[in-house]
């Protein structure tokens, strides 16, 4: 059988050719609706037999149905008769009847006929009435679903017109619903829960009254529906062999004339672009205004998502008043985008202008340094707005930034070409090396701890590296991060392990030989620098050498033979050493504001997973607990963008007043397939409800305040409420999927979050998943739809959704510079990321629309009942496993 779709995405046509069917047709009668009146008394005095009939005798008589099909007036078989049952106050045969025919035999102009027949006496039976209807639509689309059949009194269905059962050209109220209830199944009609159960209503309220006032009868038969993995498909008709079929053409074809101008430079266009874009047009456009029209289409412009792409005339008009723009700094990454580089004179005075524009913010400087922007003037005016930023503020797109590097290759390359001998990548002649990570067959070098006191004998000035470069035109990039690298700990232990996993990743030999190139650049500045600098390298040392003896740990694990109770006992035992108790102290690569000094050897465990991820207890310089999970054998990179991008979210949320109580808990991938996670103490929801009930129960076991709303302390329910607005509008945004009660966390606080961030941007493994993760029993949590917390959770959730549009730009942007990152759901479809991203804000929208949108998604998330259906199949998939 063959699926195909057609279409986006949202608006998908999945089908299958009727030829590959290989199954018997099968069609269901329903009921029948209506009354018939008697026969006169003429009649009945003819033929006196007839009051004798089921008709004359009962209100409800035994009535039977055949159902035959139909090719230009001849049957295809002999009707087939539905069984007998006995009514009583309806007909209602509700029986399934399958045809002698195949649905891969059926012809295109097929017709269905079906007869209601009265018995007579024993041999002989009377037509209650007939109906048609062809079973291929107008396109070639085999009927689905139920469908009402007018039925025409007295007469028998002989596959013509003389008994239509749908007239497509009826102006009458039953058929104009039909078709609107046909459009909203297909979604081409808005659903909004609440208006469609009312419309329904009035619906199916209309079509009785209409059926009554009708002196026809009406037949209710369905049609069956072909579901394919998990999706309805369309059977349409196809012909084998169709295409071989010759056509005689009636007319000659067009005579075609190749135009040997097309596709070559338009010589009007481009003396028009030359006089507009000329140095002479820089006076007159010096003290150039627009007018009101011209202001408000520039704003409009200004306003356009990163993503945009500006038309000629919209380019023409920004060029034009480029010096009146120049003040707003939002405008300058739409003037860049304008200018044609490949012209010297138009390039030349675009970056005359460029310093003399308002400074635009750091975080709109990101545009710049995608691969969108490539004239090394404009990327390096982008690094010098970089440099206001704040450290804290750094780290928050670090992880993009290393992403950019791959974008100044030629610039990068260059830079290193002095220091092909210095780093942590082959061989050194003048430096020691340390412990070697062994990477399929690859030997990727860490940086050798080096002592305080050890003198450094290399002359080489890398003053460059370590001091704020004066002139701006030659600061790269690379150098800047290096530079930053060098003087803050936290920033040097974050950009040391993105860059050691952008070394170990073969997917582009060029891109890799760039990143090992900055790497032995980075390894040099720290060896060069002052002392702090060597404590630093020091350090990422020490870490790097921990690290891998915690792999190697790991390995040993998932090797020894044994259930998972005698690999903790194992696990225990190896750490119950001196090496691992105790040592001098460290910064932990997960979280840099912690030292940790040892490891707590009966607090170590191990997950229920394929992949055994150990729980390790570290022990703080200050003899506290840090829970973290290190894995082997999985690769972390998208867990720690997703993780990343909601530490951000909370931080601007946080700047705004609106403190959602989020926990974004620290990733970190330290290969592709390492990484350490965060452990947060706190239970499934699905635990939750299977050990307490419901959410509220675990809330009153734990936190229970007398006389308070459902005997739970008012904090901790706002701090749910919180968290689960934010959460919502935050994975929602995310296009998070995979969604169930087991990956939803809730701590003994109230906090909600979610872990396993393994589809991202809308892809789900369940079919039909919900527009936003809020299911039933999250709301119960909250006391139900009716209670006063549900409404703040709404208002939380709106007011969350409109602060976070106003940053749009800032993530699309921060996306942009991911597109060629190994992150399996971007890799998949890495030119839709950014727009997968910018559907999801609806920048479209006006606030109020906005506010408005969010309430529908909630709403129709609440009544999903598919959604509900996916967690009982999950919740069985669970038991089988265990």
């Amino acid at each position: 059988m063959v699926s195909r779709d057609i279409g986006e995405v949202k608006d998908k046509f999945f089908y299958v050719n009727s030829s590959d069917v290989d199954a018997f047709l099968q069609l269901k009668i329903g009921t029948l609706e209506g009354k018939k009146d008697l026969e006169n008394y003429r009649q009945l005095l003819d033929d006196p037999q007839l009051k004798f009939t089921g008709l004359h005798q009962t209100s409800c008589p035994d009535l039977c149905v055949t159902v035959t099909v139909f090719q230009d007036g001849r049957q295809l078989f002999t009707p087939i008769k539905t069984s007998y049952k006995a009514f009583t106050t309806r007909w209602n045969w509700n029986e399934w009847m399958q045809l002698p025919t195949k649905f891969q035999d059926l012809p295109r102009n097929a017709q269905l006929g079906i007869t209601i027949w009265d018995i007579y006496d024993c041999n002989q039976s009377n037509p209650v009435g007939g109906t048609t209807v062809s079973l291929f639509g107008k396109h070639g689309i085999l009927r689905q679903g139920i469908h009402d059949l007018r039925v025409w009194p007295g007469k028998i269905a002989k596959g013509d017109n003389s008994t239509p059962g749908k007239e497509e050209d009826s102006k009458d109220e039953m058929t104009k619903l039909s078709k609107l209830s046909k459009k909203h199944h297909k979604g081409r009609i808005m659903k909004v829960d609440w208006l469609d159960r009312l419309t329904f209503r009035e619906i199916e309220m209309v079509n009785e009254r209409e059926k009554r006032n009708s002196k026809f009868f009406y037949l209710m038969i369905e049609f069956p529906r072909v579901i394919l993995n998990g999706v309805e498909h369309a059977i349409v008709y196809f012909e084998k062999d169709a295409d071989e079929i010759e056509y005689v053409k009636v007319f000659p074809e067009i005579v075609t004339l190749p135009d040997h101008e097309i596709l070559k430079e338009n010589l009007v266009e481009s003396k028009h672009h030359r006089l507009t874009r000329s140095i002479r047009s820089g006076t007159i456009s010096r003290e150039l205004k627009p007018n009101a029209a011209k202001r408000d289409h520039l704003t409009k412009i200004i306003e356009y998502a990163p993503t945009a792409n500006l038309t000629s005339e919209e380019k023409d008009l920004i060029w034009q008043f480029r010096f009146y723009l120049s003040t707003n700094k939002k405008a300058l990454t739409k003037f860049l985008k304008c200018v044609n580089w490949n012209h010297t004179l138009e390039a030349k005075q675009a970056l005359d202008l460029l310093y003399k524009w308002e400074p635009i913010d750091a975080v709109d400087a990101l545009e710049l340094l995608t691969p969108h922007f490539t004239n090394k003037v404009v990327r390096q005016y982008a690094v010098s707005r970089l440099k206001q930023s704040s450290d804290e503020d750094l780290q928050l797109y670090l992880l993009q930034l290393v992403q950019a590097l791959q974008y100044d290759a030629e610039h990068s390359n260059t830079r290193a070409e002095s220091t092909t001998n210095i780093g942590i990548v082959g061989s050194l002649s003048d430096e020691t090396v340390g412990e070697k990570i062994h990477e399929d067959g690859e030997n990727i070098e860490s940086m050798q701890p080096i002592e305080e006191g050890e003198v450094n004998h290399d002359k080489e000035d890398i003053s460059v590296l370590l001091k704020p470069v004066k002139n701006e035109e030659e600061l790269d990039l690379a150098s800047f991060l290096v530079t930053r690298a060098c003087t803050n700990d936290k920033i040097a232990n974050f950009f040391y392990w993105y860059l050691l996993v952008e070394c170990k990743d073969k997917r582009d030999q060029k891109v890799t030989d760039i990143y090992l190139n900055i790497m032995r650049r980075f390894s040099k500045a720290l060896l060069k620098g002052d002392h702090n600098c060597k404590r630093r390298r020091t350090m990422l040392g020490r870490e790097q050498k921990f690290l891998d003896k915690i792999t190697e740990l790991a390995k040993q694990i998932q090797q020894f033979s044994g259930n998972r109770k005698k690999k903790i006992e194992k696990l225990q035992q190896l750490l119950d050493t001196p090496e691992y108790v105790s040592f001098e102290p460290i910064l932990l690569p997960l979280d840099p504001d912690i030292r940790v000094k040892g490891i707590v050897p009966n607090k170590a465990s191990i997950f229920k997973s394929a992949l055994q991820p150990m729980k390790l207890t570290f022990r703080t310089i200050q003899n506290r607990d840090y829970v973290a999970i290190f894995k082997n054998g999985d690769d972390l990179r998208q867990d720690q963008l997703v993780l990343q991008i909601i530490t951000l979210m909370n931080k601007l949320l946080m700047r705004e007043n609106l403190d959602l109580k989020l926990i974004p808990y620290n990733v970190l991938a330290t290969s592709i397939v390492q990484g350490l996670v965060q452990f947060i103490d706190s239970q499934a929801v699905a635990q939750i409800l299977k050990d307490d009930g419901s959410i509220q129960n675990f809330f009153r076991q734990h936190n229970p305040e007398e006389g308070a709303l459902y005997g739970i302390h008012p904090e901790t329910m706002d701090t749910y409420v919180k968290s689960c607005a934010g959460y919502c509008v935050i994975t929602y945004i995310l296009g998070v999927g995979d969604r169930h009660l087991d990956n939803l966390m809730l701590t003994k606080s109230g906090n909600l979050f979610h872990i396993d961030f393994g589809y991202i941007l809308g892809r789900d493994p369940k079919p039909f998943p919900p527009p936003m993760k809020l299911s039933k029993e999250m709301v119960e949590g909250m006391g139900g739809t009716a209670s006063p917390h549900y409404q703040q959770f709404r208002k939380l959730c709106f007011t969350a959704f409109l602060h976070l549009r106003r940053y749009a730009n800032l993530f699309l942007n921060l996306f942009s510079l991911m597109v060629d990152a190994s992150v399996p759901d971007i890799a998949l479809e890495p030119d839709k990321t950014v727009k997968k991203v910018q559907d999801k804000f609806r920048l479209d929208l006006n606030d109020e629309e906005a506010v408005q949108y969010l309430q529908a998604l909630i709403d129709e998330s609440v009544s999903a009942v598919f959604a509900s259906l996916a967690e009982q199949i999950h919740k069985w998939a669970q038991y089988w496993r265990r």
